[in-house]
């Protein structure tokens, strides 16, 4: 009967460990949907984040693209008016200018 009696104990502790066992697999489930679910947020926030800068890098490029657009649109346009001057001045000298260009233009195609 002692004999009885030490088993007995033995299945309810067994049954004990189970239920802390299964009373511990339950709660790491939920630190891990905890932990899952706090990886997505961060997730979505660095995304937004990289979103954003990239954003905002493009604003920058294209910024700087229409400056500097700008600045060879003013600078042909001061060209344009120096060779315009140029020409008005000096109609003859331009004249010959012009056809020395082409034809150097010339004997460099025939090559």
């Amino acid at each position: 009967m002692a004999t009885t009696a030490g088993k007995a104990t033995k299945p309810a502790g067994e049954a004990a460990t189970n239920a802390e066992l299964e009373a511990q697999i339950e709660t790491l489930r939920e630190e891990l949907a905890k932990v899952t679910a706090q990886l997505q947020s961060s997730s979505e926030r660095s995304y937004g984040a990289a979103k954003r800068a990239a954003e905002l890098g493009m604003d920058r490029i294209k910024q700087r693209g229409e400056s500097a657009i700008d600045g060879l649109r003013t600078n042909a346009h001061d060209i344009e008016d120096q060779v315009v001057e140029h020409v008005r001045e000096k109609p003859i000298t331009s004249l010959a200018i012009a056809a020395g260009v082409g034809f150097l233009f010339a004997l460099i195609a025939n090559r």
